[in-house]
């Protein structure tokens, strides 16, 4: 376990964090059984660690064999009374508070004993190399070879701006109108800048926007614009608040795209742990509970 830990997570420093164990111990460990098989299985540097072609072989030996151990391990929870364990997430941070919102105040009602532990990155990661139990993704962004549970609602996206900023240089009436608007712009994890999207009787319009002022983070976009700042295209669940308070107005509410679908997913290939399977039952159950309908779907349908 401590190898094939060590050889997944590529790191000493990742892998002793996720067994509870110094790095010392586990460089130790790992070296007592190299010496004890006669072989290196993992090249070590200063910068990477990586398995060698005899690790690469005894990974694949023990992949069985570790689904075998998981399998009976699961037979066994049902005497404990209480699921327990860690569940780790990797989600970008609009969907890290939306899981706050909708899904987690259930999770510590029925399953009390489990940790959920989520790291919010907006960037796309492997999550099964970065160590993670699944990740939140779009629905259309989640790799073809990976199991997706829809999760309840979706994101719908907003163009908004304070009522003294519309006030000064009057409400745009189509997309292009913002062309002659202060805008927000909105940074994406690339370091690219987001083109808003826009959508009118079925036909797509993607604009690039540039403006005096760029953010890569929603909660601060919706602060610049009730500030005056200019028009922000930012998600409904972030603005939500401002908009009911009166601190912002939505604009070209007719030419927003429709909602688009966020996923939990996980691996296919893996037997799921029982932390896993609870968010995952409580995931369906909430968005059974809202609409109608499977809450399964394979990221190829």
């Amino acid at each position: 376990m401590t190898f094939a830990t060590v050889a997944r997570l590529r790191s000493f420093r990742r892998a002793a964090d996720e067994l509870g164990v110094a790095p010392s111990t586990l460089s130790h460990a790992l070296r007592t059984l190299e010496t004890r098989l006669g072989v290196r299985l993992l090249n070590r540097t200063t910068r990477s660690v990586s398995p060698t072609e005899a690790g690469v072989r005894l990974l694949e030996g023990l992949g069985p064999a570790f689904d075998l151990l998981d399998d009976a391990l699961e037979s066994v929870a049902p005497f404990r009374g209480q699921v327990q364990g860690v569940v780790r997430l990797n989600a970008p941070r609009l969907a890290v508070a939306m899981f706050v919102r909708d899904i987690l105040p259930k999770m510590a009602e029925r399953f009390p004993e489990v940790t959920v532990d989520i790291v919010a990155e907006d960037r796309l990661v492997d999550v099964v190399e970065r160590g993670f139990d699944a990740g939140v993704r779009p629905l259309d962004m989640i790799p073809k070879d990976m199991i997706a549970a829809r999760m309840p609602g979706g994101v719908r996206y907003v163009c908004v701006a304070s009522p003294a900023y519309l006030e000064r240089a009057d409400t745009p009436d189509t997309p292009e109108a913002l062309h002659r608007h202060r805008c927000i712009g909105h940074r994406l994890p690339s370091g690219k800048p987001y083109r808003w999207e826009f959508e009118r009787n079925g036909t797509p319009l993607a604009l690039a926007i540039s403006g005096r002022l760029i953010l890569d983070d929603e909660a601060l976009m919706v602060d610049a614009a009730i500030a005056g700042l200019g028009v922000a295209y930012v998600s409904e669940f972030a603005a939500s608040g401002a908009l009911t308070r009166g601190r912002l107005r939505q604009v070209l509410s007719d030419w927003m795209p429709g909602e688009e679908r966020l996923a939990l997913y996980f691996p296919g290939h893996r037997s799921i742990p029982p932390a896993l399977r609870a968010l995952l039952d409580v995931v369906r159950d909430v968005g059974a509970s809202r609409k109608p309908g499977a809450a399964w779907a394979s990221a190829r349908d």
